[in-house]
């Protein structure tokens, strides 16, 4: 025993920030004024907190097997510093791989993509009201100038996406993955196009169709309950969108779903596909138990590639990658942005889930949700893990398409229109 509390106290002593640890019997280890303080009820998990396994950390606290108390901020300082070693580092061999892509295979079919989505999702609406902006906009926002509010700078992202996909009056656009209706009501409401989306959340299902009705968008706006496989190709698409969707992909699948996108747009349409990405080269999920926390409590199925793989299934799929942009760091600042409004009003959430998943489920929910939008903050952060918009063309063979000969799609091959300010 005497080893483990040595090792402890000088993991504490190397901390950013100043760390107090409760052991059982009573015990401290650590300042009485730190700035964040563990409580264990047993030996095994001082031993997690040791090893620097902080996923399994993080699971303890979701169980009320530890206490943590402090700044999300301070928490996730400390929680970076105890990891032994890059948490980015995957098993490359082929045999792992190989038993990863079949695993995919065998989880992303429509009915179980169906059940996984409604888990994340349909948490609780007024929960994700009581920290997401105005617009219910739950991805990366565009901080296009410092001093933006999150409201603000998500607004400045789906008129970012809006502008890179040159939209247009009067074409016909498709979202896929529309979440609670932010880009779709955007590019209806502001570039006149003829709108669909699609989600695999009642919830969401029910919320934005209420708002069509609201803003009396019928017959210009639709929202559909449908997965993205089952989308009619008959009548295709100018320009399509998909935000903070292909994460539920799947790697097995995903150069299916650019061909299925390919085959949605017109010749000469544009896609955009915004998306966070792994920082590993080779498939896989964040080490040190991150990953399979992310996977219990948050996004059960959720797959993230490195931007070369999405580009790799993206050709193979028949579409031409004509702009990347990374954003990694203005999802870091977003995501700080919800921590910090869910911090503010925690009784307030408690509250709310206490109506959907009754008092101990609501406990449960707040501590793992707390955890995972600080921890994915300092994700970002650090550069473990990216965020990438890429928009890509679907060539239509003809020479005389778009302003250069050979550009054979809409995409005039040079950036000034998406940053001209009119």
């Amino acid at each position: 025993m005497e080893p483990l509390l040595q090792k402890l106290e000088a993991q504490l002593a190397a901390l950013p920030v100043p760390v107090a640890l409760g052991l059982p019997g009573m015990r401290q280890l650590g300042p009485a004024d730190a700035a964040v303080r563990l409580e264990f009820q047993d030996w095994s998990g001082l031993a997690t907190f040791a090893a620097g396994h902080i996923g399994k950390i993080a699971e303890d606290y979701v169980e009320k097997r530890v206490r943590i108390e402090g700044r999300m901020r301070d928490v996730m300082a400390a929680g970076a510093s105890l990891l032994p070693g890059s948490p980015v580092a995957s098993d490359t061999s082929w045999w792992t791989q190989m038993l990863r892509r079949a695993r995919s295979l065998a989880l992303h079919t429509p009915q179980k993509d169906a059940e996984l989505v409604r888990f994340h999702y349909d948490v609780s609406d007024d929960f994700y009201a009581l920290w997401l902006d105005p617009r219910r906009v739950y991805s990366c926002a565009y901080f296009r100038e410092p001093q933006m509010t999150l409201a603000q700078a998500q607004e400045a992202k789906l008129d970012h996406i809006c502008r890179k996909l040159m939209l247009r009056g009067g074409e016909r656009f498709l979202d896929i993955g529309a979440g609670w209706g932010g880009l779709l009501l955007w590019a209806a409401e502001n570039y006149g196009v003829n709108a669909t989306g699609i989600t695999l959340s009642r919830n969401q299902h029910a919320h934005v169709n209420r708002l069509i009705e609201q803003k009396g968008l019928q017959g210009r706006v639709r929202m559909l309950l449908l997965d993205y496989r089952e989308l009619p190709e008959d009548t295709p698409y100018d320009k399509v969108a998909s935000v903070g969707m292909f994460e539920h992909v799947g790697q097995a699948n995903m150069p299916a779903y650019f061909a299925k996108i390919r085959r949605l747009l017109v010749p000469g349409g544009l896609a955009m596909n915004h998306g966070i990405t792994a920082g590993s080269i080779e498939p896989g999920q964040l080490g040190a138990g991150m990953g399979d926390f992310i996977g219990k409590y948050i996004f059960p199925g959720g797959e993230l590639l490195h931007t070369s793989l999405v580009l790799r299934d993206m050709a193979v799929g028949g579409l031409e990658m004509v702009d990347t942009e990374n954003l990694r760091p203005h999802y870091a600042r977003t995501l700080w942005a919800w921590s910090d409004a869910l911090e503010d009003r925690l009784e307030e959430a408690r509250a709310v889930l206490v109506g959907t998943h009754g008092e101990e489920g609501a406990g449960t929910v707040l501590r793992a949700y707390r955890l995972y939008l600080a921890g994915s903050a300092m994700c970002f952060e650090r550069g473990w893990i990216g965020l990438h918009q890429i928009l890509a063309a679907r060539p239509d063979g003809d020479m005389h398409t778009g302003t250069l000969r050979g550009a054979q799609s809409a995409y005039p091959f040079t950036r000034d229109y998406i940053y001209r300010r009119e």
